[in-house]
């Protein structure tokens, strides 16, 4: 499951170091390009509330491996596109069956023992790290090697190879909702309403992820900017800090089953806060700077563990559809941040940036520390 999710995470990233690439194969503009690489993220989130519901109705062998073979046909699509909007709706296609992580983390909630799921969580979640930091390493890497065309195929034969192993390995449990599926998703608004843990819990994970999206689309910028001045390749290997990511995560998801989320929330936020100093002030220092995004990451990564855990509790029975609805809110916030990041860096300089995804960060922990109300 965790190898599943890495790659199904990482396949709306592959394509982004590329875009000049792009640009030239199609004879468009790098904007134009960007704006069908934009249609991943906005698939994903169709995928979050159209898909991920579908593993509390049936099982999840089956509605997982058809995810990936539709994601294998919709990367086919893409490397065969000869236009610019051809690219955008392939990626469309794709970003919204690459959502079949959060499918996987929903399979954790239903069917995970409960003084474990946290663990098993962690494990799932380090997948998903892996994927948002091999999507584009890789992606980049195979692109200057074979092409972007061959490497959307090699990823699609990967999809198809995973959607067969989901066939031999995933559990087979059906689920238990009875409620008509477009009735199950017009409910999903009122979950908020009704639900305070999912409101608090949403509005945590926001927030981070808000602070998340931003440092890591304005480092870009600042980096880019003088005196730096560095490459695209060379602002690349930065993500490499995001490896410390991956173990936080399996370490924060067997000390949830043994603290409960709030101490491990708090003790990611804290990290993460700790070092946005060494971010706003240590740029220059390319060590130094690598240090903070490992620990700014790990915490924060630890702290989406922990308070995915109390989503998926809500419900145990049927966790798809509260796990759906805190993404597409973590994923708003996500969204924000990656334009308020880049947008700031220019208009307010790199330290300012960190000062506000500081402030949302203690605005995190504070809700974090707060008496978490019982289930309405």
């Amino acid at each position: 499951m965790s190898l599943a999710a890495a790659l199904g995470t990482a396949t709306i990233y592959p394509l982004q170091p590329a875009i000049a690439d792009l640009a030239r194969a199609l004879e468009s503009g790098p904007a134009a390009v960007g704006a069908a690489l934009a249609g991943g993220p906005i698939g994903y989130l169709l995928g979050l509330a159209l898909l991920v519901p579908l593993v509390d109705r049936f099982s999840p062998r089956r509605v997982v491996a058809s995810q990936f073979l539709a994601l294998g046909g919709a990367l086919i699509m893409t490397a065969a596109a000869n236009a610019v909007w051809l690219v955008g709706v392939g990626l469309l296609l794709t970003g919204a069956c690459s959502s079949v992580g959060a499918a996987l983390s929903s399979v954790v909630g239903r069917l995970a023992p409960a003084h474990r799921r946290s663990t098993i969580l962690g494990i799932v979640t380090a997948g998903i790290s892996a994927g948002i930091l091999a999507g584009r390493i890789v992606g980049g890497w195979l692109s200057d090697v074979i092409g972007w065309h061959a490497m959307l195929l090699v990823v699609a034969a990967a999809s198809f190879g995973v959607a067969g192993a989901c066939l031999m390995f995933l559990p087979t449990a059906t689920g238990t909702v009875e409620r008509n599926y477009l009735a199950g998703l017009a409910s999903v608004p009122g979950l908020f309403i009704r639900d305070r843990v999912l409101r608090r819990g949403a509005l945590r994970g926001s927030l981070w992820f808000f602070a998340f999206c931003a440092v890591w689309s304005g480092i870009a910028v600042a980096l880019a900017q003088e005196p730096f001045r560095l490459s695209a390749k060379e602002i690349g290997l930065y993500a490499v800090a995001g490896i410390a990511g991956i173990f936080a995560t399996r370490i924060a998801g067997g000390c949830t089953d043994r603290f409960g989320f709030r101490p491990v929330n708090l003790v990611g936020l804290a990290a993460a806060g700790a070092a946005c100093p060494v971010l706003a002030f240590g740029l220059h220092s390319p060590g130094a700077t690598m240090a903070a995004l490992a620990v700014f990451d790990a915490g924060l990564f630890a702290a989406q563990v922990a308070n995915q855990t109390t989503i998926l509790a809500i419900d145990p029975s049927a966790p798809a559809r509260f796990n759906s609805a805190y993404m597409l809110v973590y994923f708003v916030g996500g969204s924000l941040g990656t334009a308020f990041g880049a947008a700031a860096v220019t208009s307010f300089g790199w330290p300012t940036t960190v000062g506000a995804c500081g402030t949302a960060l203690l605005v995190a922990a504070l809700l974090t520390a707060g008496r978490l109300p019982r289930t309405s």
